[in-house]
């Protein structure tokens, strides 16, 4: 039995990848896209999601092990499913796997597949009693092998006080059980998953911070690095004209400035030090929506 999608088949399901990709066919966005992503807060790499369609991409019913605020959690997603277990089933699917050469149980199949900058995202069904897909041992062996990465799980974890020791990690999870995992049967790995409200398909980027989870499709992840940039420093040019006084919140907090606040923020941007980390983004297009829209003209909230 083939527990891991093929590579064939991962390749048909994220066709709007380009790029490269890893062994196992999913989508390997840059490291250098995954580092500008980790800068955009969850509502600013939202919106072009949701603007385009997506909108069963964020869960926010989750708790993390590390409770900084500050703590953003940014990778690659590696996907499980797990099921509940059935009697007639559950060795078979072991002895069979472990004939394949995998090892350990179902849980520990999936980590041994991590690589660098992933993040193991897990459909636990929302199991509690015996629902830990992690402890500490096993977290551990996630911060191995990622490096800076960790697990989203719509399940439970156990040792969490363990955990927490572990630096530069995170695990996102529905709740705590002392027990071990026992009572499931594995799904499938690299195949779409479901955490809570949202979608994840392997490859995808994970953005995770205190609000909760987000799942960037990898086709839209440089879209998003650019957008979520964009809206960055727009924002760090109006919180400062608003301040000045020099425009209201109803002249900056629209979809499209006028004409005349897009001028001035052309002159801010070849003087201001603020704008320096964003020289590189083009701003053509919002130069052409703002030609025609005159002083106090209602374009829609941003």
């Amino acid at each position: 039995m083939d527990y891991v999608l093929s590579r064939e088949d991962l390749i048909m399901l994220t066709s709007q990848w380009k790029g490269e990709r890893f062994a196992d066919g999913r989508p390997k966005v840059p490291d250098t896209t995954l580092e500008r992503i980790r800068k955009c807060k969850t509502e600013e790499a939202w919106k072009p999601l949701h603007d385009k369609g997506y909108k069963y991409q964020f869960e926010g019913e989750l708790k993390r092990s590390n409770p900084d605020p500050d703590y953003v959690m940014v990778g690659r997603a590696l996907t499980v499913s797990m099921l509940p277990t059935r009697p007639d089933v559950h060795m078979n699917m072991l002895e069979d796997g472990w004939k394949q050469g995998y090892e350990g149980f179902f849980n520990q199949w999936s980590i041994a597949r991590l690589e660098e900058n992933d993040i193991l995202v897990v459909d636990m069904f929302d199991k509690n009693q015996y629902g830990t897909f992690v402890g500490g041992n096993l977290s551990t062996a996630i911060h191995r092998k990622t490096k800076r990465g960790g697990a989203v799980v719509w399940g439970a974890v156990r040792d969490l006080q363990q955990i927490v020791e572990i630096p530069d990690f995170q695990i996102y999870y529905r709740s705590i059980a002392p027990e071990g995992l026992r009572d499931v049967l594995l799904q499938g790995i690299n195949r779409p998953c479901r955490i809570g409200k949202a979608i994840c398909m392997p490859g995808d980027v994970v953005l995770a911070t205190c609000e909760g989870v987000l799942f960037i499709p990898a086709h839209l992840a440089e879209e998003v690095a650019e957008q979520g940039e964009k809206t960055q420093v727009k924002d760090i040019f109006g919180f400062e004209r608003i301040k000045e006084g020099k425009y209201t919140s109803a002249e900056i907090d629209v979809l499209v400035w006028s004409k005349e606040v897009m001028d001035d923020f052309q002159n801010w941007l070849k003087t201001s030090p603020a704008a320096e980390p964003f020289k590189h983004l083009n701003w053509e297009k919002e130069i052409a929506a703002s030609a025609n829209v005159g002083k106090g003209q209602f374009t829609g909230l941003a």
